[in-house]
């Protein structure tokens, strides 16, 4: 479904990301795994047509560059970006039915659907974005994305900033997701990054280090986190 091939992203004179290569498809889970800096939002944003790219990037045989950001959406290639992004002033059920908006008539995850996945959600359906925690605000950006009835889902950081209970709570949902979704998850949270995905790759300034199946690279936990520069997060 998402090939990446060769790709190269540069901010002015600053090279981003080095020529990797990363494949999605239908029914994966993969992971890009790295400290701050080595290139993995960048990899997202290019994927979505947010930022000029080299190389290639196909998504179902279309190249991206000339889908742009709103033709990804349209063909259902969703970003949960960084940072969440949820509208303050709109409630949470209103920023459930900003992303149905991008369904564009696909069958995708009901409202219903999004408050079975978050039950806390349901309880705060009419909650204005500023006064939830950020758990609640990521659980919003999620199911925003659900409701575009995405063919697959990008997720950048999804674990950044939560709680170990909501990090729990979030990462289960998304293993209820993967059924039906294929996902391409951005994580400095290896730990559960590793629980979740079928394949990993870790990056370290813009290039691809490591990179194996799950087991492969849990089995190598030691090698990996020497590459990352920083101790995997556990949790459980």
């Amino acid at each position: 479904m998402l090939e990446v091939r060769e790709l190269i992203v540069r901010y002015g004179a600053v090279e981003a990301v080095r020529g990797i290569d990363v494949t999605v498809g239908s029914g994966d889970v993969v992971a890009l795994l790295g400290p701050n800096g080595a290139g993995k939002t960048s990899t997202l944003r290019a994927a979505t047509g947010l930022v000029r790219y080299g190389g290639s990037i196909t998504f179902e045989g279309t190249e991206v560059s000339k889908l742009g950001p709103e033709g990804c959406a349209k063909r259902g290639l969703i970003h949960v970006p960084e940072g969440r992004h949820v509208f303050p002033t709109l409630s949470v059920h209103e920023n459930l039915q900003v992303g149905r908006t991008a369904a564009r008539g696909r069958a995708g995850y009901s409202y219903n659907d999004v408050y079975d996945l978050f039950p806390a959600l349901g309880q705060l359906r009419d909650r204005n974005g500023w006064a939830l925690s950020g758990g609640e605000q990521q659980m919003v950006a999620i199911g925003r994305a659900l409701v575009a009835a995405p063919r697959m889902l990008l997720l950048d950081e999804p674990s950044l900033g939560l709680a170990p209970i909501v990090v729990k709570a979030v990462f289960a949902a998304l293993r209820a997701i993967r059924s039906n979704t294929p996902l391409l998850i951005v994580e400095q949270n290896t730990s559960q990054a590793l629980k979740l995905c079928d394949r990993a790759a870790a990056l370290t300034q813009g290039r691809i280090v490591l990179e194996g199946t799950a087991a492969e690279m849990s089995d190598r936990s030691a090698l990996l986190d020497s590459y990352l520069g920083q101790t995997k997060a556990h949790s459980a």
